[in-house]
């Protein structure tokens, strides 16, 4: 049971600034004045839909120069769906840990009793702001206000009809009418709260529900994409390309504001690709909901004009490093049972350019999303263990006597009975469920960085490897499970 406890004329100038500025070294605790942090994450966009890492027809000028001005994690893990991703990056600590094993409730709901980013840097006198998607539980108790933020803006029936053009943002729990698309709303929000708000440090997470379907974007953005990819794909690509055109805007208005050398910026995504994974997927395997490569791995951009030189990052990362890292960014101490327990690391050694000693360092990955009742039978149903380049892998169907998968139509069980029957045909491909959704027999070895597309296995190559990370998965598995049940990890789905 769960416990209660335009990329316009202003952008370029401020990427052009930015060109100019250099980088420094620092001591946090030497700041006179803490960053300034605006934390920018999308939705349903995968690691190849963008112009930098690849995508041949996708344009994204302004996340390009983003890009081209941070500190880039190219070995950086999420979940493979949305709420058990937030709740790593608020938490510190795996998802299932916090009773978060998919994105329906009760179980996206994250544990009440849990510490999150947003009240650490309240201690360290932040301004705090949410915008956008929350998918971390609703009602008393749950809500962005009850979780440490000063200032919430959503969006009302925000994946409805009514809440992509001119809908009705919630600011505070106050209806605003507004004008434009949603995700201009959106970002007109996070503009104006870092307007009144320049004069404090303040922590801007800014979530995009853009481009996760259902898929609706204006037209000047989708045009250039018709005729080019089929008609979803090019409204996808047209919702992201206006996510690109409102990076620009905020881009340049903290430039006008004068705070881009004390503002970190970061873009990150939120799970694997999804409506482009046909067209251009960066050579991998695997989408969002699959426990293959590409279900896992996300782009993360750090920008912090003259104090971080831009540079790539091949350590393996992932999303429960964001708050060690920020907390210790804004000069909090993490009480000494979270950083007994924490899963993340620090990133500021690899922000500044120094090495670190992870050699060790595993990853466990888990898809999660099994029927209500089944968390005990789906310990290896899509799971994954990440260590440097490699990712033991293991895809299932699991026994289910019950039947309590065909009761839940998410249950990602069925699935995976639909691959082993040789279905070709499952969300977000039509023709390559094979490919993207293919099971392995038993664990499988792969070298994710020379072989994304995962067709060399390599277990029988290196079975002491191979041994090593089986072994380390079920010890991560047995330990997490308890606390996991607790929090209400395996009850039954509330569609």
């Amino acid at each position: 049971m769960r416990r209660t406890g335009v990329y316009n004329k202003t952008a370029q100038l401020f990427f052009t600034g930015l060109m100019g500025l250099s980088a420094t070294g620092y001591s946090f605790a030497a700041e006179a004045q803490k960053p300034n942090i605006v934390f920018i994450l999308t939705d349903d966009q995968g690691y190849g839909d963008m112009g930098r890492t690849g995508n041949p027809i996708l344009k994204t000028p302004n996340i390009d120069r983003l890009y081209d001005q941070s500190v880039r994690f190219d070995n950086f893990c999420v979940a493979a769906a949305c709420a058990p991703t937030r709740t790593a990056l608020m938490t510190g600590l795996h998802h299932f840990k916090s009773g978060v094993t998919h994105t329906i409730p009760p179980r996206e709901h994250m544990a009440k009793e849990r510490t999150i980013l947003p009240q650490f840097l309240k201690q360290a006198g932040y301004m705090t702001a949410h915008f956008g998607k929350w998918h971390m539980g609703d009602g008393p108790g749950y809500s962005p206000k009850d979780r440490g933020f000063d200032y919430d803006v959503s969006i009302a029936d925000a994946q409805g009809e009514k809440g992509f053009f001119n809908p009705v943002a919630r600011r505070n729990g106050k209806s605003v009418p507004s004008q434009g698309f949603r995700e201009d709303v959106l970002f007109d929000e996070a503009i104006r709260f870092i307007g009144e708000n320049k004069e404090k440090p303040f922590f801007c997470y800014l979530a995009t529900w853009s481009p996760h379907d259902p898929l609706r974007a204006p037209e000047e953005d989708i045009a250039p994409y018709r005729g080019k990819v089929d008609e979803k794909t090019a409204v996808f690509y047209g919702m992201v390309a206006n996510v690109d055109k409102n990076v620009g805007r905020l881009m340049a208005r903290i430039e006008e504001l004068g705070l881009s050398s004390n503002t970190i910026v970061m873009l990150m995504n939120d799970n694997g690709g999804t409506y482009g994974v046909e067209t251009y997927n960066a050579g991998m395997r695997g989408c969002k909901c699959t426990s293959w490569v590409g279900g896992f791995r996300a782009f993360s951009l750090w920008s912090w004009p003259g104090k971080w030189q831009p540079h790539n990052v091949d350590v393996l990362t992932d999303a429960v490093d964001v708050l060690p890292t920020l907390t210790e960014i804004a000069g909090v101490s993490l009480p000494p049972e979270l950083n007994a327990s924490k899963d993340g690391f620090s990133l500021v050694p690899l922000l500044e350019g120094r090495s670190v000693a992870w050699e060790d360092r595993m990853v466990f990955q888990h898809v999660g999303r099994w029927a209500g009742g089944m968390a005990a039978l789906s310990k290896y149903t899509e799971a994954g263990v990440r260590w440097k380049n490699f990712m033991l892998a293991r895809r299932e169907p699991s026994s289910d006597p019950q039947g309590l998968s065909a009761a839940e139509k998410q249950a990602s069980n069925n699935n995976l009975l639909r691959i082993q029957r040789g279905e070709i045909s499952a969300p977000y491909t039509k023709t390559n469920a094979q490919f993207h959704w293919g099971l392995t027999q038993g664990w499988e070895l792969y070298d994710v960085v020379a072989d994304p597309a995962c067709q060399t296995n390599l277990s029988a190559q290196m079975p002491e490897l191979t041994q090593r990370m089986e072994k380390a998965y079920d010890t991560w598995w047995d330990g997490m499970f308890p606390q996991m049940m607790e929090q209400g990890g395996d009850e039954k789905l509330k569609y």
